[in-house]
């Protein structure tokens, strides 16, 4: 692809926007700048463009295969590049020095991470889950663990998987079977099958550690019962650990990233080690989960604002049909970027994908303060996060496919063929609203947790700092004014309609239609992230500002106003969904 992501769209986020080198006044971030913020961010663009982008299409067209030897063979190009991206301290990055990493901000180091995603989601995404399984253990893990299995993790030497997924269970964890047995000699014994394991099984590095739910004994029922383990490919003492590939996965998309069906303890039980306390598995699995979300929502954004870039240098050069004022045949061609057709599909486009974008970022300067803060200040950016985090997963991953799709239609029929990039931006971005949690187990944490936690406090916050921007805007004049107006109403109806679903506390009747509340909250968090930016715009001019106005007045007058029938559905509390008998799926 000629560009991945815009780098004036970047600087603009986080320096004009966003204020990150303010972070630098936090004791934690003191010994980082606006220069090596840049010196990051112009690595990463390199070495993506480098060594990432070229083998895109090639691992696409070449999927991980299992060779005669029963090893996982892959493109040669995807370990030079995971070995670069090593070697340049990116996966050490953002952890503490004591560490061995470079107490980078999260904000930044998820802006580095999105210059790879969008270049290659694949080979990007075996990085993406050794950084989070590492971040797991540096939180929960014990110092010994912290040594044996994170260290050489942040090196390079070592890469990292979840497993939480069984092949009869999908995302209801609950009912999982994976079993953890005592040894006797402080390690337990694991068996068990896992499917849908991402990085599960290569020879990119010389260990891959597994972490994995399993039920030990004594814990209760459900996921009560679960615990966490570290299971790894190869024992210290170098001998191969109880965990066989049982076959590979065949996706649509996303083909650079093996995905597994793993068994563990075909010949007497794999040796698993505990993180933290036997029983609160999951609690620390969210841990990981969580900030796999996050990184799941930046992964969209990438390849949506991958194809949307695709399809803005095609809409330039294309010259097809001729404006609607023309007469005769002799008027020539015009690129179809004048098409105000096209330009409708390129609006929406950057709307989607410059507004996710900004969730990603503030998401992740959320992170940056929690870690960096105590009192009020670290309990309000914990709780936002924990209200808009299913929205940072699932709504990227909706709508920067759906810009996938339209980068598809503005190359018209040449979109449709694998010689140019949207349609595997499209097939790789599919993944997105599946992998996770679907947006649908989405859409029930967001209103069946997050916003009635706590007596509603989540709710709250959320709508008193998008007021606070609504408040701040209210007062300028001309559009930003309109708008404020608008969005005003819409988290005003927003939040009586969470009272209206919850006035009887029936779970039943409330989250019937929790994806369609989903939907709308995510909606109206976009349009407050198009306010903020507009105001970081202010009086400013040039292309670029004007470009941000017409990307904002495009989703305040097209997308925010499909809220209000989303939002009057959910007051009437429908149960159309709920009472549709199974039987009526008939065929006969």
């Amino acid at each position: 692809m000629a560009h991945l992501l815009s780098r004036r769209d970047l600087d603009f986020l986080l320096y004009e926007w966003l204020d990150i080198t303010s972070l630098t006044q936090r004791e934690r971030f003191a010994a980082h700048s606006r220069e090596t913020f840049d010196g990051v961010l112009d690595l990463s663009a390199d070495l993506a463009a480098k060594l990432f982008a070229p083998h895109n299409k090639a691992a696409d067209r070449h999927p991980p295969h299992i060779g005669d030897d029963g090893r996982v063979v892959l493109l040669d190009e995807v370990k030079t590049a995971l070995d670069a991206y090593a070697e340049a301290d990116l996966i050490a990055a953002p952890f503490p020095a004591e560490l061995g990493g470079l107490d980078l901000p999260t904000t930044i180091s998820r802006a580095s991470m999105a210059w790879f995603q969008a270049a290659n989601p694949g080979t990007s995404s075996y990085a993406l889950l050794t950084t989070a399984n590492a971040n797991l253990l540096a939180a929960h893990g014990s110092p010994e663990q912290i040594d044996t299995w994170v260290r050489p993790m942040l090196r390079g030497e070592y890469s990292g998987t979840m497993c939480l997924s069984e092949p009869q269970a999908g995302s209801s964890l609950a009912d999982i079977t994976t079993k953890a047995v005592p040894a006797g000699d402080g390690t337990y014994r694991i068996t068990g099958t896992k499917m849908w394991i991402s990085a599960g099984e290569h020879e990119l590095t010389d260990n891959i550690v597994h972490l994995v739910l399993a039920k030990a004994p004594g814990g209760g029922p459900g996921v009560k019962g679960i615990s966490l383990f570290i299971v790894p490919k190869i024992l210290s003492d170098g001998t191969r650990n109880d965990v066989e590939l049982v076959g590979l996965n065949h996706k649509m998309g996303n083909r650079g990233t093996t995905n597994t069906l793993l068994n563990f303890g075909d010949d007497g039980g794999a040796v698993g080690y505990l993180v933290g306390e036997e029983h609160r598995g999951l609690s620390y699995m969210f841990h990981m989960m969580n900030e796999a979300r996050i990184g799941v929502g930046f992964l969209a954004i990438a390849i949506g604002y991958a194809g949307y870039l695709a399809s803005v240098d095609y809409a330039k050069v294309r010259t097809q049909g001729r404006p609607v004022t023309a007469k005769g045949g002799d008027t020539p061609p015009v690129p179809i970027i004048e098409h105000p057709d096209v330009k409708r599909m390129l609006l929406t486009q950057k709307s989607y994908v410059e507004g996710a974008l900004a969730l990603g970022l503030y998401c992740s300067r959320l992170v940056d303060v929690e870690s960096t803060s105590t009192g009020p200040e670290h309990d309000d950016a914990h709780l936002l996060l924990e209200v808009l985090t299913p929205i940072a997963k699932a709504w990227p991953s909706q709508w920067c496919t759906e810009a996938n799709n339209l980068a598809i239609q503005v190359h018209g029929g040449y979109g449709y063929t694998t010689e140019f990039d949207v349609e595997q931006c499209y097939r790789d971005n599919r993944l997105n609203p599946i992998h996770e949690g679907t947006n649908g187990i989405q859409g029930l944490d967001l209103l069946g947790r997050k916003v009635v936690m706590n007596g509603g406090a989540g709710l709250a916050l959320l709508a008193s700092t998008i007021t606070a921007t609504v408040d701040r805007a209210a007062g300028t004049g001309g559009e930003p004014e309109e708008f404020a107006a608008a969005l005003r109403g819409c988290v005003d109806d927003l939040v009586a309609t969470t009272a209206t679903l919850w006035a009887d506390a029936d779970p039943t009747v409330a989250l019937t239609n929790s994806s369609v509340y989903l939907q709308a909250a995510g909606h109206i968090v976009i349009a407050w992230m198009w306010l903020e930016q507009l105001l970081a715009v202010g009086g400013s001019t040039g292309d670029f500002y004007d470009g941000k106005r017409a990307a904002a007045r495009y989703f305040f007058r097209f997308e925010l106003p499909s809220t209000g029938p989303q939002l009057a559905l959910l007051a009437a509390r429908d149960q159309t969904t709920a009472q549709t008998d199974p039987a009526w799926f008939t065929t006969s």
